[in-house]
C-alpha cells in the first residue's frame, strides 16, 4: 500500500451529494443501482437531508487537501435490547474515489468508525458487503472484522 494520502474527515454536506453517488455508481454492483443524471434525482437530495436529520447517522466525507471529496462511508448507531441492551455500530457505503484507492483512505475512514462507535457506546461493529466484493472482504479481515453471519436481501 503507498503511504497514507492526507485526508481529513468531516461530516457530509448536501453539496457533497452528487460526490458521493458518483462513488457509489463507480463499480458493477453500484452501476446497476444508482442513476447518475445531471441534475442528480431529487431522491437522493431527500435521503441526505433525512439522513442529515438522524443524530444516530453519520453519514461521512474524507477530503483532500484541495478540498475534493474521495471518500465516503455511513455510520448508524443502532439502539438495540439484545446483547444485554448494546447499542452496535452499522457501517455502510464505505467507498474511495477510483483514483485514490490503496492510500490508506478506506482504512483510515473505517478506523475512525471503529473509534466513533466505542465513544458511543457500542458494544460492536458490524457491516455489510456484497459477497461478490472478494477485494473488500479481504480489506475488512485485514482490519480485524471476521465473517458471522448470513445476510438477505429482499428487494422492493
Amino acid at each position: 500500500m503507498a503511504a497514507i494520502s492526507p485526508v481529513s474527515l468531516r461530516r457530509a454536506c448536501r453539496g457533497d451529494v452528487d460526490a458521493i453517488v458518483r462513488m457509489l455508481a463507480d463499480d458493477p454492483l453500484g452501476s446497476g443501482r444508482e442513476h447518475l443524471a445531471d441534475p442528480l434525482p431529487a431522491s437522493y437530495f431527500g435521503a441526505f437531508e433525512a439522513l442529515d436529520r438522524d443524530p444516530n447517522i453519520h453519514l461521512m466525507v474524507a477530503v483532500d487537501g484541495e478540498g475534493a471529496v474521495v471518500g465516503c462511508l455511513q455510520l448508524c448507531v443502532l439502539p438495540g435490547l439484545s446483547s444485554q441492551g448494546a447499542s452496535r455500530g452499522l457501517i455502510e457505503d464505505v467507498r474511495v474515489a477510483a483514483h485514490c484507492r490503496s492510500r490508506g483512505i478506506g482504512e483510515q475512514m473505517v478506523q475512525w468508525a471503529i473509534a466513533e462507535a466505542r465513544t458511543r457506546g457500542c458494544k460492536l461493529v458490524e457491516l455489510l458487503t456484497h459477497n461478490t466484493r472478494v477485494e473488500a472482504q479481504r480489506f475488512y479481515v485485514r482490519l480485524g472484522f471476521a465473517p458471522s453471519h448470513v445476510g438477505m436481501t429482499l428487494r422492493f
